[in-house]
């Protein structure tokens, strides 16, 4: 398939763009910069500058595309997560640029559109299962991928194949996140951000980018990515323990973080994920059933880098 990619040297993106080349598609992607061009075609891709935002110049870039994969994203980093500014840019990409996406899809005749969306828009459950009836929380911080999660679900009405993935916490090399969590770990620190035995529902970046390229061919909807087992908050933190090799000697956060409210809501809050019906949909299977076995191959990654 000829396959468009916005975000491609995005966290996500970094992996996406090679596996679908590795599976044979050939992959124009975007880019905002002439190095993040030189990126992009260093990985076998064709590298096109030009705006998210600009729906005419998208639809010229579309043609003759069979599907776009929008994973567009500005996440904050760690230390500005806190801050509402910081989202905004963030929440811009993901209601206005997915419009802009559907729109210059529609236009051009793509057949599919692909959209990033994540799993921590769902309620706190607790240690209940979540499938993809459980409706999502209509949250400060889920506004942006509720935007667009509705922008992918219009252009399956206007006649295309609408897809949402609904990720889990991304982590894995080329997530910067990955390296903040791994380097406190190695000090004997671990963040539990809400209960211990709340549940977090995580995907290796590898296989965040082995589902985008299974969601070529699955009908349209709305589909969770997730590890095979979400672990509760106190294994998580184990798992990044066992990674180092360090004992932790100082847990921080824990049910303290809650007061932060909408500001943390996304992390404090348990979900346990199920990704059911995703595989038996596409056949796809992680390739790491859980963070335990995600975790340590990252820090094998980072360390080897």
């Amino acid at each position: 398939m000829k396959v468009f990619v916005t975000g491609g040297t995005g966290a996500i993106g970094g992996h996406a763009v090679p596996a679908l080349i590795e599976a044979g598609h050939e992959v124009t992607a975007l880019a905002r910069t002439s190095g993040k061009a030189a990126v992009l075609g260093s990985q076998g891709a064709k590298p096109v500058i030009v705006s998210l935002f600009d729906r005419h110049a998208l639809g010229e870039v579309f043609a003759g595309h069979d599907a776009v994969v929008n994973l567009a994203s500005s996440l904050p980093s760690m230390s500005r997560f806190l801050s509402a500014k910081a989202w905004a840019h963030n929440k811009r990409i993901r209601a206005e640029g997915s419009a802009a996406v559907v729109d210059a899809a529609l236009a051009a005749g793509v057949g599919r559109v692909i959209q990033e969306s994540v799993s921590m828009i769902y309620p706190d459950r607790g240690g209940e299962w979540i499938t993809e009836d459980v409706p999502p929380d209509h949250y400060p911080q889920a506004l942006g991928n509720l935007a667009a999660e509705a922008n992918a679900h219009r252009f399956t009405e206007d006649g295309g194949t609408g897809v949402v993935l609904r990720f889990g916490w991304f982590y894995g090399p080329g997530a910067a996140h990955s390296e903040q969590l791994l380097a406190q770990a190695r000090r004997g620190i671990g963040v539990a951000l809400g209960r211990l035995d709340g549940y977090v529902s995580s995907i290796h970046l590898a296989d965040a980018a082995s589902a985008v390229v299974a969601a070529l061919a699955v009908p349209a909807g709305t589909y969770n990515v997730v590890d095979d087992e979400p672990l509760t908050k106190r294994d998580y933190t184990a798992a990044l323990a066992a990674a180092t090799g360090k004992r932790q000697w100082i847990r921080g956060a824990g049910r303290a973080a809650s007061l932060l409210g909408d500001r943390l809501t996304s992390l404090t809050r348990s979900v346990r994920v199920s990704n059911t019906a995703f595989r038996e949909a596409s056949g796809w299977v992680p390739r790491y059933p859980s963070a335990r076995e995600g975790w340590l191959a990252t820090a094998e990654a980072l360390r080897a880098r």
